[in-house]
């Protein structure tokens, strides 16, 4: 039975996601109860595929009996099923922060349950074609969901997502074709050793590799192809900004590691020294300018936005340092940047309802009106700066132990360099909500004011977001061990 569960990660949203539609017939409120049971399913399935993995190995599963390389095959390894759990996890979560923050129509949760289908799909596919497709699936799903919002700005910032999304996802599907030229198949496992055997210096090898990498670059939103970002983030409803932080960019970093390990392997690295070197670079502007952007902002989910490009762009020099030391590192501050980015986005979402405050100097003196929110906030912060024992500390830690190790020694001072940035600008937020004299006048009107106040599951959501940042140090030799286990091509170059 568990060699189907790869398939029903992706069957069960997507079916899901069609009854709220159906139920719009009867009751305009069905969604968030349909897309509760379907999130649960699917949470239970993660972790029966999760455990299976840390235990058993990879699990494969061929869809309609046509055996791979010629049909399309799913397969979970430790990457991959580490992945897929935070999707379902984190979806499932705020799912209890969307009860009340909302929004509340039908179409909205069907949206939702869209893009766990194809978050999922991404995640669990063999297939360099099928990746496309569930690639596609995303975007579709989040460009909806940032133009839920309810002020004209979000369908303004969803057409801007919309369009840089359609390139990135345009420039992928043009390096699979180059990819489909040059070895005749689409397999992932096939297409490694059929690239090899063309010859990784093949202008069909290489052009597909800076083709297919380019487009997720422009998902993940390194600098300088961040632009459509910090709109979505700032425009979108509360949980939708929460949202897509947590889980749309972490699934396409993840794409592109699966790309870059999976099919072009190491090797391609080491015998195209300068696609490793661009990557490197592009990583490495994106970690600097990202944090000096952030920095300037007065918006603090605009400052939370320009924040993650700064991070995805530690993940991506990470994993392309590529030893198992940085890929290691990569792989945890991936995940830890999840949920500490979610967590942030929600309790920016808190504290706006709470005390009205949206902007930097709003902040000031806002910890005693939102206590849990700006607890929430101040510990997620820190964890993002890498405050030991914070998951975020483990995270940098190995990535600048393996540039080490590899003698990169400019990517190490870059590393170092963001670690202070990302300091001066969370800093100065939890300075203010504690410390300094308050701007907003407690009669002045809030969020809340309107009918719309906190609810403890939003709060609950926080804290737990706050309580993983530090508890998920504890998960990381598993972690280790589970990707040397099952990513033996990865973490041997």
């Amino acid at each position: 039975m568990i060699e189907h569960v790869p398939a029903l990660l992706v069957v069960v949203p997507i079916v899901g996601g069609a009854v709220p539609l159906i139920a719009s017939l009867v009751s305009d409120r069905a969604g968030w109860p349909v897309a509760a049971a379907t999130l649960v399913v699917h949470a239970a399935l993660a972790v029966w595929l999760a455990a299976t993995v840390v235990t058993e190995g990879t699990v494969t599963y061929v869809l309609g009996g046509f055996v791979a390389p010629y049909g399309i095959e799913l397969v979970v390894d430790g990457l991959s099923a580490a992945v897929v759990l935070l999707v379902s996890l984190v979806a499932l979560a705020l799912l209890a922060y969307a009860r009340r923050a909302g929004p509340h129509a039908n179409t909205f949760y069907s949206q939702y349950l869209l893009l766990v289908t194809g978050l999922s799909g991404m995640t669990v596919t063999g297939d360099a074609f099928n990746l496309y497709v569930f690639l596609e699936i995303t975007g579709l799903a989040a460009y909806g969901l940032v133009a839920s919002g309810r002020e004209a700005s979000a369908a303004v910032a969803a057409l801007k997502y919309l369009i840089i999304g359609t390139v990135g996802a345009s420039l992928y599907l043009l390096g699979v074709g180059y990819a489909l030229a040059a070895t005749g198949t689409l397999n992932m496992a096939d297409l490694a050793d059929k690239l090899a055997a063309v010859g990784y210096d093949s202008t069909l090898v290489v052009t597909a590799f800076a083709l297919m990498i380019g487009g997720l670059v422009v998902k993940v939103a390194l600098f300088p192809l961040h632009t459509w970002q910090p709109d979505a983030y700032d425009n979108a409803p509360d949980t939708v900004s929460a949202l897509i932080s947590a889980l749309v960019s972490t699934v396409s970093a993840y794409a592109l590691a699966r790309i870059m390990f999976s099919v072009f392997t190491v090797d391609f690295l080491t015998a195209v020294p300068a696609a490793r070197w661009a990557l490197v670079g592009l990583a490495s502007v994106s970690i600097v300018a990202g944090s000096v952007l952030a920095v300037s902002q007065d918006s603090v989910q605009r400052m939370l936005a320009y924040s993650s490009v700064s991070q995805f762009g530690l993940v991506v020099a990470g994993f392309a340092i590529a030893t198992p030391t940085a890929v290691v590192g990569a792989t945890v501050h991936l995940l830890g940047h999840a949920v500490m980015k979610g967590g942030l986005f929600a309790a920016t979402g808190i504290i706006e309802r709470d005390t009205g405050a949206s902007a930097v100097n709003g902040y000031a003196g806002m910890a005693e009106r939102s206590p849990i929110g700006a607890g929430g906030f101040a510990v997620l912060a820190l964890a993002m700066v890498g405050v030991p024992p914070a998951v975020g500390f483990v995270g940098k830690w190995y990535i600048v132990v393996g540039a080490v190790e590899a003698g990169l020694w400019p990517v190490v001072v870059v590393l170092l360099a963001s670690t202070l940035l990302t300091l001066a600008y969370f800093a100065r937020l939890v300075e203010r909500l504690y410390f300094a004299e308050p701007t907003i006048r407690e009669d002045e009107p809030t969020v809340a004011d309107g009918g719309r106040s906190v609810s403890p599951g939003m709060l609950a959501v926080v804290v737990v977001a706050a309580v993983l940042a530090v508890a998920l140090t504890a998960a990381v030799p598993t972690l280790e061990q589970t990707l040397i286990d099952t990513l033996p091509p990865l973490l041997n170059p």
